[in-house]
């Protein structure tokens, strides 16, 4: 009897072989297919892989199909984070434009009552940034009058003088006829004596005095205006005094009803301090309405021990321009990521770099919203398997 056992042995060996080699050589064409990772999907399930494309690039390099190729090696040195995105509920944000303005309560303004000339005070002229105290003289102001009224105050401070000195022999002649004039007459020449020394004395003082210009509050001079010897007129800003721990936000929008929704707010431009909603105006100023935000810092030292010390300053100049991103009562699903994710393509469009394999990144246009100053929620562009660079994108897209 035949036994066909050895051949059947034979041919079993030399089929697994062939599989064996059909898959190394469909592994080695179709290397891309191989790298595929879930996060090369889009939002609808579509493969985010151009049709054909390959892998065949060696080093840092852009494709033909727009994607990018990093070695492991520089994905290292450029410090490339990525993580999956994970949808959830986000707040609806908005963008205000913004001013930083003097609180009216933690600043002041120091002006001059009349024109005059310049002073150091007892410590000089304080300059930009120099803390001061409430009281403290910053300045001098000597009166400085025009030629024809000081020749005309002079002259009538001459004629108080004769007049004085007139009142002077009147009472010392009453007084040697004590005996024989009423003590009314006495009285009444040393009063007119008494009320000409004053006038003398206030006229005097007004041609050659000064006013001592102070400091209105405890604070940081925010603006100096003055140098010695300058000639300024009334009501002219020669400095401003401001705390800078305390600061207020001033932003615009045009719908009225915009603020009874704003839950939060933060500012881009200085992410460690916080804002609270102060109140809106009732009236359009310009044809928007100004909404008030008071600046604090964050509340990761609010009630640390010694919190009853001076609040830090804050990381803003009074006139400087924000931009406010305002939190809602409303709410949107979406992916939150960091705010470094998201960048430009040469389009200038938003896009995220979503990684598809060890060394291959895709550029996906995305739509998103502010969060707060660093982050933001994708809500159109990614699926929930997308793992999406959340450091170094934008090393990664200056790779050409």
């Amino acid at each position: 009897m035949n036994r066909p056992i050895p051949l059947a042995r034979g041919a079993s060996a030399r089929g697994a072989l062939a599989r064996g080699a059909l898959a190394l050589s469909l592994s080695l064409v179709f290397p891309a297919a191989a790298l595929a990772s879930p996060g090369a999907h889009g939002p609808n399930g579509e493969h985010l892989d151009a049709p054909g494309a390959t892998v065949n690039a060696s080093g840092l390099a852009r494709l033909p199909d727009g994607s990018v190729n990093v070695p492991v090696a520089a994905q290292r040195r450029m410090e490339i984070r990525t993580r999956f995105a994970e949808e959830s509920e986000a707040a609806v944000t908005v963008e205000l434009s913004g001013r930083v303005v003097m609180d009216p309560n933690a600043g002041g303004r120091v002006q001059p009552m009349y024109a005059g000339r310049i002073e150091p005070g007892p410590k000089g002229l304080p300059l930009a940034g120099q803390g001061v105290r409430a009281g403290e003289v910053l300045a001098w102001l000597r009166y400085q009058p025009e030629p024809f009224a000081l020749a005309e105050q002079q002259a009538l401070l001459v004629e108080v003088r004769n007049n004085r000195a007139l009142a002077e022999q009147r009472l010392s002649r009453l007084q040697g006829l004590a005996g024989t004039v009423p003590r009314k007459e006495i009285d009444a020449a040393r009063a007119e004596l008494e009320s000409l020394q004053a006038r003398e004395r206030r006229m005097g003082g007004a041609l050659q005095g000064r006013e001592a210009l102070k400091a209105p509050m405890d604070g940081v001079i925010a603006r100096a205006e003055v140098v010695a010897g300058q000639v300024v007129e009334a009501r002219d800003i020669l400095y401003e005094v401001v705390d800078p721990a305390r600061v207020l936000i001033e932003a615009t929008v045009a719908d009225p009803a915009l603020a009874a929704k704003v839950e939060s707010a933060r500012v881009v431009e200085a992410p460690a301090v916080a804002l609270q909603l102060v109140g809106s105006a009732r009236s359009l100023r310009d044809g928007v309405l100004p909404l008030t935000f008071r600046g604090v810092a964050k509340e990761e030292g609010a009630n640390t021990p010694g919190a009853g010390k001076a609040a830090p300053a804050l990381p803003l100049a009074v006139g400087q321009p924000v931009t406010v991103v305002a939190a809602l009562a409303e709410r949107t699903r979406g992916f939150v990521l960091p705010a470094e994710a998201v960048v430009r393509n040469p389009a200038n469009e938003p896009i995220v770099w979503i990684k598809s394999g060890a060394e291959r990144y895709i550029p996906q246009p995305v739509q998103y919203r502010p969060l707060d100053a660093s982050r933001v929620v994708i809500t159109h562009g990614l699926g929930a398997d997308n793992r999406v660079v959340v450091q170094g994108a934008p090393l990664i897209a200056q790779i050409r």
